[in-house]
């Protein structure tokens, strides 16, 4: 593992374009081996850092509507014995769905549960799932590994068993989570993408252990009321993948010091916004969880330095946000270009001053740009903001 104390390693920690009488920013000789030594996605110590007080880039986040996003995340824990979590109907097209609900049944007594995903043909034609993504991993305790395998079967556009449904007729959507017994306080954590090619309804549903999830959703005409308090939100959403691009064509030029790209902080970042069908009010996704973001950016070398790529646990310190996992996409610099796991010596960070390697970039030719590329979606199971650090660093060992 790669860590270091690095305290009184930084010669200088500014972020914006430095005046004459003011050292550039520098790191020491001991935390540019550390980084350049790092394997991709292996955590070092940055004691020393302040990354909050780095500028953030200013960017403009675009919305597609190309893909129909249906969360099931309100309430997270179900603590009856049987209802349906979400209910929402959608037109052929593209669907994500993101399972993430947890047996919450405690009274009278604990009882294993069965929770899945379930989906009914409402038309007058047979109707054909496809999956582009497919997502699954057993019922855990674990939020973390499952996040973690999740975002990487996803991104990796796993496939899945296409099927096709009678008009009128409801089935599970997952055969694999079907199979599975939930016991109390573990999550199903499922992530979805499929194309269907008539109208259906997608349903979140929780029953005993005995009973076909499909069966189960047939027989319950209620949906349970969300909690508001407990969860990211549940919903239809038209805003599923988002484009960011950094305001008017910015670059970012290794000579003018560090900066972050903070994304999913609710504030620079807004929630994004759609409806909940089974009382009609308007529905916001606090975390983006879920989202795709396709990320881009300009950079240059006018100083000869290279651009290191970290990220960290900016919340680490508050109650429940204790620990982050994640797997990120982005393009070749050093390392080869692909997912990388966050972190990938262990199962998660922890909070400041640790921080996971994600990218090495070398020096852009004099008068020249290159372009970075990355795909991000907020983590499942961990606190936001997760923010991108970028960091000058002089490559030459």
């Amino acid at each position: 593992m790669y860590r270091q104390s690095i305290a009184a390693l930084i010669l200088a920690v500014t972020g914006s374009v430095m005046a004459e009488d003011t050292a550039p920013f520098a790191l020491s000789p001991e935390l540019t081996a550390a980084i350049l030594a790092a394997p991709q996605g292996h955590t070092i110590d940055v004691s020393g850092f302040e990354p909050e007080s780095f500028p953030r880039l200013e960017y403009t986040r675009t919305d597609s509507t190309d893909v129909q996003y249906i969360i099931s995340d309100d309430p997270e824990y179900i603590r009856v014995p049987e209802a349906v979590a979400l209910r929402e109907p959608v037109k052929p097209g593209i669907v994500r769905l993101y399972v993430y609900n947890v047996n919450g049944v405690k009274e009278p007594e604990k009882i294993d549960r069965r929770i899945n995903a379930v989906i009914k043909n409402t038309s007058q034609h047979p109707l054909t799932v496809k999956f582009i993504s497919y997502a699954t991993y057993e019922p855990t305790t674990d939020y973390f590994a499952v996040a973690k395998h999740n975002l990487r079967a996803f991104q990796e556009k796993t496939p899945g068993p296409d099927f096709v449904v009678p008009p009128g007729v409801s089935v599970p959507l997952d055969p694999a989570m079907e199979k599975h017994v939930v016991k109390y306080d573990e999550l199903v954590h499922g992530w979805y993408e499929f194309t269907v090619d008539q109208t259906a309804l997608i349903s979140v549903v929780q029953t005993d252990t005995e009973t076909p999830s499909n069966v189960a959703s047939e027989r319950i005409t209620e949906v349970m009321p969300m909690k508001s308090k407990s969860g990211a939100g549940r919903g239809l959403y038209p805003n599923a993948n988002l484009t960011v691009r950094l305001k008017d064509d910015f670059v970012v030029d290794t000579a003018a010091g560090p900066r972050q790209l903070t994304v999913a902080d609710g504030k620079q970042d807004p929630w994004v916004v759609g409806r909940e069908h089974s009382t009609g009010m308007e529905a916001i996704l606090k975390g983006n969880y879920g989202v795709l973001y396709d990320i881009e950016f300009k950079r240059s070398s006018s100083d000869g330095r290279g651009l290191a790529v970290l990220t960290w646990n900016a919340r680490g310190g508050a109650q429940w946000c204790g620990a982050m996992a994640n797997v990120i996409r982005l393009s070749a610099g050093l390392h080869p270009a692909g997912l990388v796991d966050v972190p990938s010596n262990k199962l998660n960070t922890t909070g400041f001053p640790e921080m996971a390697v994600l990218q090495v970039f070398p020096p852009v030719p004099a008068g020249e740009t290159d372009t970075v590329k990355i795909t991000y979606s907020p983590p499942g199971a961990s606190c936001l903001p997760t923010p991108l650090i970028l960091l000058p660093i002089d490559i030459k060992q």
